[in-house]
């Protein structure tokens, strides 16, 4: 044989078993799990994230007072409810399909629910139980009764303790977060917000946000600690209950604090993709206007439809929802409240029980080194902790979901499988017409859990084609038919208070308004203009009466919109008793920004009794 053509035999075979062992090793290496992509969530975060859907309390001396924000300087007495039953709480958040109760232990007033040491504004200064009652103790007590996992709010802000914006006070408040860790047993989320001090020349705190934390994990070292950039879970960036329709969780932290130095809401809302740090979003948001409770607001309960979309737009958009429950009075769950969570507990049981793809065959563009382990039935088979995954070198997708027949759908629902990552950043989904696939709808992120909804359409196959950052891994898909929603009346409609009709209204200068004749009047509103800097809108201010026009009488003086920047609603202000006028005006003392010049407003009304 001529040796030149034997050696280049020789190469050529060479050559083959290099590609062919190359090959194998390659398929080899994709039988194996998929490698961790990008930041990835603790075990803590994943079953926090399982949760999905929780109760927040508002309760304190602002419940009393019908303030949103109290100032510190009300008397502890206030606080007395009558009935206080915390198991009413757990009860009813249990039966809401609630996983937890987090409570408000410490608003920005200071008073605590608790008989603290650090502090002279607690319960124990109150008429309640002659000064003997623990609100935390008793509702910790609930939880474990009822299965719910306890979580605790405590506000930094301090508007009634002495040391308040001096270098002692940081230390008086880790003693304070301790007392409440260690004392109540598990908490499984330690929740902060960011406020700090007054409007421009009141008190100022920095916060040492390092020791806080240390002292919640030294304690409750399974806690999720949220604020806007976690370390746990961040601020979705509004007080709607509305994630972004992008939203990844992950989230750039460097360079941002909590409170005036976090990202913008914009950033919150949405994640940053590829972002630094695992810290997925929680929505919050009140079932009322306000978050602390008002007889005021007693039939304006949020509707089933907006429960619905506020569920859809959290929940469905990988976001938990931590849907806010104020107690009344007497220290219960209010009827109408109560009346609206189990509709939405209704609605979300029966839109959900009945998955129309549980064991239908899936076909896949791609699967993992075709093993079976990664194979498609995992998408259909109801167990997040199964997944089908591409190999490592296929970032774009399709799956097709055979449903063997007609049938009638108008939700869908994707998971990914988080403890890998997230990696999904576009999906369309088409379904099957009959002669072609039409596009139904066609989104960014999945995450957690993505809900779409849409009218009802009846066919037999939907499509999911997929782009992703790295080869993607799917828990779930699941399509399901929704009844309709039926929105009930909340409560009583017979309002005890309206607003004036504005017809004969004329404003003047100073911002004066003449209602053309004497009125009664009990109260007023204000409403910011949406769209508008939030920093602009009203916040210190003093309300004027007259009748002629030239001699004024304050009603309201020095008095504050009290988060009115995050959760801009119309505002309500009462009055302790009925004033004859013909003239109004609002003076602006500061804005939310702190500027005094400028304000601006979308309406103002006044308020009669009926």
């Amino acid at each position: 044989m001529n040796h030149k053509l034997f050696t280049m035999l020789i190469n050529k075979s060479f050559l083959a078993s290099a590609l062919l062992l190359g090959a194998l090793a390659g398929n080899a290496q994709n039988t194996l799990p998929p490698k961790p992509y990008g930041a990835i969530p603790s075990p803590q975060q994943i079953k926090w994230q399982k949760m999905e859907y929780y109760m927040f309390i508002h309760f304190g001396p602002n419940t009393f007072t019908d303030k949103e924000w109290g100032d510190g300087k009300e008397d502890p007495k206030f606080f007395n409810p009558t009935n206080l039953d915390a198991m009413q709480w757990a009860k009813t958040a249990k039966a809401a399909g609630m996983k937890a109760i987090i409570i408000t232990a410490k608003h920005h007033d200071g008073f605590c629910l608790w008989p603290s040491k650090f502090s002279t504004h607690t319960v124990r200064e109150s008429l309640w139980k002659n000064g003997k009652g623990d609100v935390l103790k008793e509702l910790s007590e609930a939880c474990k009764a009822y299965g719910l996992k306890f979580g605790v709010y405590l506000s930094p802000w301090d508007r009634n303790h002495p040391d308040y914006g001096t270098p002692k006070y940081n230390q008086i408040f880790a003693n304070t977060l301790n007392e409440v860790l260690t004392n109540y047993g598990e908490v499984f989320e330690q929740w902060f917000d960011g406020a700090n001090g007054e409007e421009a020349g009141g008190k100022r705190q920095v916060y040492d946000w390092p020791l806080f934390h240390s002292v919640v994990f030294k304690n409750q070292p399974k806690a999720i600690i949220f604020s806007d950039i976690g370390p746990g879970t961040r601020w979705i960036g509004n007080e709607s209950g509305i994630a972004g329709e992008t939203n990844w969780s992950t989230l750039n932290t460097t360079g941002f604090g909590i409170g005036r130095d976090a990202p913008n809401g914009k950033v919150l809302n949405s994640g940053n993709e590829n972002g630094e740090h695992w810290i997925p979003g929680e929505a919050d948001v009140s079932i009322r206007p306000g978050w602390f409770y008002s007889p005021k607001t007693d039939n304006e309960v949020k509707t089933l439809t907006q429960l619905s979309k506020i569920y859809h737009a959290s929940v469905g958009r990988n976001a938990n929802l931590l849907l806010n429950i104020p107690i009344d009075r007497r220290g219960l769950i209010h009827q109408n409240d109560s009346t609206q969570l189990m509709a939405l507990a209704k609605m979300i049981r029966d839109s959900y029980k009945n998955n129309l793809a549980k064991s239908k065959k899936v076909v896949a563009s791609n699967v993992r080194a075709n093993a079976k382990k990664f194979g498609t039935q995992n998408l259909t088979d109801g167990n997040y902790d199964t997944y089908w995954a591409t190999n490592d070198n296929v970032k774009n997708a399709v799956l097709t979901l055979n449903l063997g027949k007609q049938t009638a759908i108008n939700r869908l629902v994707m998971q990914e499988y988080i403890p890998l990552g997230q990696r999904v950043k576009s999906f369309t989904v088409e379904y099957w017409n009959g002669n072609k696939f039409v596009e139904l709808d066609k989104q960014t992120t999945i995450g957690y859990k993505r809900i779409l909804t849409f009218p009802t359409i009846k066919t037999n196959k939907i499509r999911v084609t997929m782009e992703a950052n790295a080869a993607p891994i799917i828990s779930e898909i699941q399509v399901f038919n929704a009844p309709e929603i039926v929105d009930t009346p909340v409560g009583n409609s017979d309002h005890a208070q309206l607003e004036l009709n504005k017809g004969k209204w004329k404003a003047i200068q100073n911002n004066v308004v003449d209602m053309g004749e004497l009125t009664d009047i009990s109260g007023f509103t204000y409403t910011p203009p949406l769209n508008k800097d939030a920093g602009t809108y009203v916040y210190r201010y003093n309300f004027l009466i007259s009748t002629d026009g030239t001699n004024w009488e304050k009603i309201v003086s020095n008095q504050t919109f009290g988060n009115i920047k995050n959760n801009p609603i119309k505002q309500k202000v009462a009055f302790d008793k009925k004033h004859k006028a013909r003239y109004f005006k609002l003076e602006t003392i500061s804005q939310v920004d702190g500027n005094t010049n400028g304000a601006t407003m979308a309406e103002i009304g006044i308020i009669r009794n009926k």
